[in-house]
This record gives structure tokens, C-alpha cells and sequence, in this order.
């Protein structure tokens, strides 16, 4: 399981970066059930991983205060949003509760996530819709926009995927609304934040090390937006062997952090220049940063990463792209998963390439898809 961190510094460096081709338009849904102490149904609207806004059962739509001007403007959107929110919730409860029947599960902490939306690519305009569920941290049905049907890799699924694949109403809803109305909104929602979209911000990178003993960690803070990726060379060439990647996480100040750490136990003191850090922000230059002794802040400092326990990978995929709030939210409950499913690996439940799952799911010999010259009774 993949190991959270949390760094601590705080810095930032501003540089433009240009737009890249593909842009996406993200809605992430989670209702949890048996946890009393936190609002039931949270949800997070993200256009190329920025956030629009969030809503909760408890006080409702909150905005970030750059799209505050876009909805007075567009009232519609925002009340199309609550709606949504209202419906995906009741929703939610109810597959909740008939998936606890379905899984044999007694009462307890339950969790059921959707990430739906679209991606636009504006120079070839081709579009890709998506809709993704998982429950309790692990992928549960994908809907197929080419034939119209839910897949699903558990057999406990398999009635509401055919209960699902039956209402023919609601696959058109979700066909028009992936294919045509969430690509609208997207265009819409560029054009209107192409000033603020646009903008990166680069990050301070620093090497961090507790001990002589310890790893090397490669921190870079202060980054927006979100689309970046962090890793180690050796060469020239990316290394994976003794190489330990961190979440992205969010700063109080809408920038965010990530850490990379490097296994340097068995590196020779003259292997040392070989080694190196990069850093990419979306299609910006690259930060490279040499492993080198001398610019690495040791526990003697006053900045160094703090480790955390492992949490459930579901949260800490979810928690990377939601605002603080949610943050708090998610880092509960899912800490409550974690605790009554300990032991157990789970999958990412929110995949970054929707296509790749699909196909994942397809070439899957235990998949349960619809055989339409199949007449199949469905149940509730």
C-alpha cells in the first residue's frame, strides 16, 4: 500500500505555463453511512483539477471565491448543481443500503464514490465521457458509452449492474449529459477562467533527510495546479527500485505539496552525482534538482516530512483532490475503513484513465456483462 505524506514548508515561485490540449470537467460524489460526526454526503466539482466549488448534506454549495462571479451570473448552474447534489444523495443512501444486502455486510462504516464527467481535447475535439463507482475502496461498476452498458468485476454486482443496464431512460440521461451537456459546461467554464486557469505557479523543490541512514525525500511545494508528477533518475533515465512516491496533498493556501523519497542505503558516496530529482508541472520546464549532500536539510534543520500511518488508498486519492474541508472528511472516514478492513489491499477506485479501466475491466474473465439475447430476470 502506497504510504501518505505530509511535508511541512511552504513556498512558492510564479511562472506562466501554457494550456495543455486536453481539459477536463470532474464531479466527485462520496456518502458515507455509519459515521455520525460528519456530514453523509460530500461532493467536489473540478475543471482541470481545479476546484469550482463543493456541497455537502449539512450546509450546502460553497464556492471558491474565483467562480463566486460565474454563478451570479449563471444562477441556473448553481441550482442545477444543488438538484444534482439533493438526488445523487437520496441515490446513494439507497444503493448503500441494498449493497450491504448484497455483500452480506452488517451495519458499520460504508463507503459509495462516484467520479463522473467528461474530457475535451481542443484541437482535435474528440470527447470522452466517464462514470466510475466504488464502494468501501474498491472499483465497482463502470458504465461502457459505447454499448450502453455497466461493467462490473464483482459478482455481488451483478444484479444492479443488470438493474442498472435495464433503465434505458436513465443510459440515454447519462449519454446526453457525458457526451454533450458536461463538455458545454466545460467550454463554458474555461472561457470564463482562461485568466486563472492558465496560470502555474512552480514550487520551491528541497532535499529532506531525518539521518544519514534515512531516505532521501525530494519535496516540492507551492505548485498549482495539481497536474504535476515527481520522480527520481539515475542516468538520466527514471528509476523505480528504492524509490517510495507520495501523494499530492493540498496547502492551506490552494497550492499544493508532494514527496518522492529515494532509498540511498545502498548508493555509493561516488554514485551520488549520477542521481537526480525532477519535477513537471503540467507543460512547463523541468526542475531538476542533483542528489547532493550538501543541500540536503537533515533532521538537525527545523523542515522535515513527517510520515503518517497508511490510511486507505481510496481517501488518499480523493483527499489529494479536494479542498481541506473534504480533506478532513474523507481522512476520517476512510481511517475508519482502514481499521475494519486492515490487512486487505484495495484498489485506486478513482482511476486517472477511464479508457484503460474499461478495457482492464473487458479483457477481466470474471467481468459480468450484459448478453442482450439473454431474457434475465432482474431483481432489486
Amino acid at each position: 500500500m502506497e504510504k501518505k505524506m505530509k511535508c511541512v514548508l511552504i513556498l512558492l515561485l510564479c511562472s506562466p505555463a501554457a494550456s495543455p490540449v486536453k481539459h477536463s470537467l470532474k464531479f466527485f460524489s462520496t456518502e458515507t453511512s455509519g459515521v455520525q460526526s460528519i456530514p453523509e454526503f460530500v461532493a467536489g466539482a473540478l475543471v482541470d483539477e481545479v476546484q469550482i466549488g463543493d456541497f455537502n448534506s449539512v450546509r450546502g454549495a460553497e464556492l471558491k471565491k474565483d467562480w463566486i462571479k460565474f454563478f451570479e451570473d449563471h444562477p441556473q448552474h448553481l441550482e442545477w448543481y444543488s438538484l444534482q447534489s439533493h438526488d445523487s444523495h437520496h441515490f446513494f443512501k439507497a444503493t448503500i443500503k441494498t449493497l450491504r444486502q448484497r455483500f452480506n455486510q452488517t451495519e458499520g462504516v460504508h463507503i459509495i464514490q462516484r467520479m463522473n464527467g467528461c474530457e475535451w481535447n481542443n484541437e482535435t475535439g474528440e470527447i470522452n465521457g466517464f462514470n466510475l463507482y466504488s464502494y468501501d475502496g474498491e472499483d465497482l461498476l463502470a458504465l461502457d458509452l459505447q454499448t450502453l452498458t455497466w461493467i462490473t468485476p464483482k459478482p455481488q454486482a451483478v444484479l444492479t449492474k443488470l438493474r442498472w443496464d435495464a433503465q434505458k431512460t436513465r443510459l440515454e440521461l447519462n449519454k446526453n449529459f457525458l457526451g454533450h451537456r458536461c463538455p458545454e459546461f466545460l467550454k463554458e467554464y474555461l472561457q470564463y477562467g482562461r485568466s486563472f486557469l492558465q496560470t502555474a505557479v512552480l514550487p520551491s523543490v528541497s532535499l529532506l533527510q531525518k539521518s544519514s541512514s534515512s531516505p532521501v525525500s525530494c519535496h516540492a511545494t507551492g505548485f498549482y495546479p495539481q497536474r504535476a508528477v515527481m520522480f527520481w533518475r539515475k542516468d538520466g533515465e527514471e528509476i523505480h527500485d528504492g524509490v517510495d512516491p507520495g501523494e499530492i496533498l493540498p496547502n492551506n493556501d490552494e497550492t499544493f505539496q508532494m514527496c518522492v523519497d529515494l532509498n540511498v542505503s545502498s548508493v555509493t558516496t561516488e554514485d551520488w552525482s549520477r542521481y537526480d530529482c525532477v519535477f513537471q508541472l503540467s507543460d512547463g520546464d523541468d526542475i531538476i534538482t542533483k542528489l547532493d549532500k550538501k543541500v540536503i536539510r537533515t533532521n538537525c534543520g527545523k523542515i522535515i516530512p513527517v510520515r503518517e500511518n497508511p490510511s486507505d488508498r481510496m481517501i488518499s486519492i480523493i483527499a489529494a483532490v479536494v479542498v481541506p474541508v473534504l480533506l478532513i472528511l474523507f481522512a476520517v472516514v476512510g481511517f475508519a475503513v482502514y481499521k475494519k478492513r486492515k490487512g486487505r489491499n484495495s484498489s485506486s477506485p478513482l482511476p486517472g484513465n477511464t479508457a484503460e479501466l474499461l478495457e482492464k475491466l473487458k479483457r477481466d474473465p470474471h467481468i459480468q456483462t450484459l448478453d442482450p439475447e439473454n431474457n434475465v430476470q432482474i431483481s432489486s
